[in-house]
């Protein structure tokens, strides 16, 4: 269901995003700095047991009169040339109507829309020319939000729709194979009454639920943050021979914070100080603001350890860690990647399992699902939390998955969490699809979630121009699987990995095991130093354990909880996967002429 995603990937992080909105002409305030200012009273008059068990009918009696307006009227904005009838499709199985509806004037009809997933009633309303002001979807996060159809009154105007909120609306012709959410585009509608078919339809997207979500919302973290800095963590967005990015989090009372750090054996100590970004996961009751801190490194000797520390004389520094930059060239190193994790904490033990086995790692890769609900912070300090010590010794280069952009809300966390290279496609989101030589090896690092044309002749282009001995890319989404295989991938990147000899596709997300002859064009090679192998694997719990074993496949078995452990040695790769019982699952070796 996720591979027809990949198409609008960028409209809908303008979709989803609502904080930079113009007020319409009736409001004074958005909903968002409604639902700010509301939640903000929850927690002045409420303790946690009274926030789970709010309720519609006490939201309805709580809200003022000023913030009723608001949810009734601030969700959706639009502007109208001619009088219309609006067509607004609720889904029938949302257990509460929105309370807005009805007041408003809107009445159910007989007619239903319908697609595969879900059956929704019509409502109409007429409006004058102007500006149509709709409400919230529910307190509830009913993920089938409502989409709206409009036709004007008289058949011989000619409609000028004008989006005020979202700003930038997708406007679709409403019809049987339209689809209906941009975070699932496809999904598209099986069943529309014959009356209703070519009105021009305004798309949505699923993740709008959670705009005005009260209703079990209130979540905890396990892992809340203090004045002492934590989740410190590695990564590059420069040169591994000459930089690191250091990056951790505190209480927002913190209000500056840096690095210390010196050669290993040296007492010659620099100091860095770090850029501050105020985080806020509203719903998140008992740590809702903090700071995450990221410093750039640079101007470091290459091949040369060092010690840090970060923190500040005013609050505390943290026990001293290491990281190493990279050799020249030809050097021997390994590294470690992991499918899926998904925050558990089992990966927790495997990430240290890995941490201590192999000395010589230099970095980790995740390809993508680093957690299960990307716009949840509770999670991410789940990963951080699990994975410890591990990532402040050695880098942490990961892409998203489906759960970490998820709901079509766009990755803005997974994007606060990471300093990556911004070296990507230029119309696509920093920092989620990029590029990094480490040694003679290339790793280019593709965010399937984000559109795949547009990430095409840049990828092409970063291929084209290094000269690395190991070619490999990560991406979430793998092309060959048994599951459902991503034509759309086949067809755009594929050819490339053929012509530029990509060595392995690296990716997860089915979560079972597979590893596939080398091939060329979809079709095994006949040479088994020539063609690309794709690799599917799981750092998590396992599933798709009766997943059909493709001709494509050289080995594929059920499997959960494993970790690859990549040798290279010039023109020499010995690869080994672990499970968390330490056990060997496969193993084989590439050798270049």
């Amino acid at each position: 269901m996720f591979k027809k995603q990949l198409l609008l990937g960028v409209l809908i992080v303008v979709l989803g995003s609502c904080a930079n909105r113009k007020h319409s002409p009736t409001s004074s305030k958005t909903l968002s700095e409604t639902m700010d200012d509301l939640v903000s009273r929850f927690y002045e008059q409420f303790e946690k047991p009274t926030l789970d068990t709010i309720s519609e009918s006490f939201i309805r009696s709580y809200l003022t009169d000023d913030e009723k307006q608001v949810m009734a009227t601030q969700y959706w904005v639009l502007r109208v040339n001619v009088p219309v009838t609006v067509s607004l499709m609720r889904d029938s199985d949302q257990k509460t109507i929105p309370f807005w509806l009805e007041e408003s004037g809107f009445t159910r009809t007989e007619m239903r829309v319908k697609n595969t997933h879900s059956t929704y009633e019509v409502w109409q309303k007429d409006f004058p020319k102007g500006e149509i002001n709709l409400g919230i979807n529910g307190f509830d996060k009913h993920r089938p939000v409502y989409f709206i159809s409009l036709a004007p009154k008289n058949v011989s105007d000619q409609l000028e729709i004008e989006p005020v909120f979202p700003e930038n609306q997708h406007i679709e012709t409403l019809d049987v194979g339209a689809f209906t959410y941009h975070d699932w585009s496809g999904l598209t509608l099986t069943e529309v009454p014959q009356e209703m078919k070519g009105k021009p339809m305004l798309t949505t997207i699923r993740g709008r639920a959670r705009e005005a979500h009260l209703i079990g919302a209130f979540r905890a973290t396990d892992f809340p943050s203090s004045t002492v800095p934590d989740q410190v963590t590695l990564t590059w967005s420069g040169n591994p021979r000459n930089s690191i990015d250091i990056q951790w989090r505190t209480h927002a009372s913190v209000e500056a914070s840096g690095v210390r750090y010196w050669k290993e054996g040296s007492t010659d100590t620099l100091t860095q100080t770090a850029e501050a970004a105020l985080m806020e996961d509203r719903l998140l009751e008992n740590d809702r603001y903090i700071h995450r801190f990221t410093a750039k490194i640079q101007n470091l000797q290459p091949a040369t350890r060092y010690m840090y520390q970060v923190g500040s004389p005013e609050t505390s520094w943290t026990n001293p860690e290491n990281f190493q930059t990279s050799d020249e060239k030809n050097a021997p190193f390994s590294f470690v990647w992991f499918g899926d994790v998904h925050n558990t904490d089992q990966w927790g033990d495997l990430i240290h399992q890995a941490d201590q086995r192999h000395k010589d790692n230099r970095f980790y890769i995740i390809a993508g699902d680093l957690v299960n609900t990307g716009l949840h912070r509770d999670d991410w300090d789940q990963l951080f939390g699990y994975a410890g010590k591990t990532i402040a010794r050695r880098p942490l280069m990961t892409v998203p998955g489906n759960h970490d952009s998820q709901d079509g809300l766009g990755a803005w966390m997974f994007e606060d969490m990471f300093s990556y290279p911004e070296n990507g496609p230029a119309e696509l989101p920093s920092g989620r699809s990029y590029y990094f030589t480490y040694h003679n090896a290339l790793y280019i690092m593709l965010d399937a979630t984000l559109p795949l044309s547009k990430q095409s002749g840049w990828m092409e282009q970063v291929l084209k121009d290094n000269p690395a001995d190991w070619k490999f890319v990560v991406t979430h989404f793998p092309p060959y699987n048994a599951v459902e295989p991503y034509e759309d991938i086949i067809s755009q990147w594929v050819p490339l990995f053929d012509q530029y000899e990509v060595d392995m596709v690296m990716g997860g997300h089915f979560h079972y095991y597979m590893r596939s002859k080398p091939l060329i064009n979809s079709e095994a090679s006949t040479n088994p130093k020539k063609g690309t192998r794709y690799v599917i694997s799981i750092g998590t719990k396992g599933k798709n354990k009766e997943a059909e074993k493709g001709s494509y496949a050289e080995v594929q078995f059920a499997a959960e909880f494993l970790y690859q452990y990549m040798e290279i040695d010039g023109r020499n790769v010995r690869y080994t996967v672990y499970d968390l019982s330490g056990n060997i699952r496969d193993q084989f070796t590439l050798t270049k002429d």
